[in-house]
């Protein structure tokens, strides 16, 4: 398939020398934009809450586990098996509150990291428009097996000023 796709735009460039073509570099954009700056302290501020949520449950897990384990000995059969249904249950809560933190991890991180991929992709859109580009690729993906910039336009810095990224002096 990839023979036949580098094949395909062989033959296109051959018939299309005239057009344009242009690369930027994504990993080298979205890390430097205030956007992704701000979404990964929130994204860690919650990761923190939770884990701290979490370790709370740990540890009340904890002193009730030894204090049953103290007492055990002393406790009535129906007294045992409520203190243990205890324990089971508030270890499930652990393992629950566990999977769903991790879930609403990810989707607040695909949320956050989709509005900032919307905007860079909306700024290579306006510029592949405004150079009129046939094709903008992007370099970091890894998915293009070459490009070769002496005949692809690198508009990095471009999509960095489009995204609000003010270049060092």
């Amino acid at each position: 398939m990839k023979k036949i796709l580098v094949m395909a735009l062989a033959m296109f460039a051959m018939t299309a020398s005239a057009q344009k073509f242009a690369h930027f570099n994504s990993a080298d954009v979205i890390p430097n934009m205030k956007e992704y700056t701000t979404a990964m302290q929130e994204l860690e501020a919650m990761s923190k809450q939770y884990d701290d949520d979490l370790k709370m449950m740990q540890d009340e897990l904890q002193k009730k586990s030894e204090e049953y384990q103290k007492e055990q000995a002393n406790l009535l059969d129906n007294v045992r098996q409520r203190r243990e249904q205890e324990l089971q249950d508030l270890y499930q809560r652990l393992q629950q509150s566990y999977q769903d933190n991790q879930q609403a991890l990810q989707k607040a991180q695909q949320e956050k990291l989709g509005v900032i991929q919307e905007k860079v992709l909306g700024a290579v859109k306006k510029l592949g428009e405004a150079g009129n580009y046939i094709y903008v690729v992007d370099v970091s993906s890894g998915m293009i097996p070459f490009v070769n910039s002496a005949l692809s336009t690198d508009i990095t810095a471009d999509v960095k000023r489009e995204v609000g990224i003010v270049a060092a002096p």
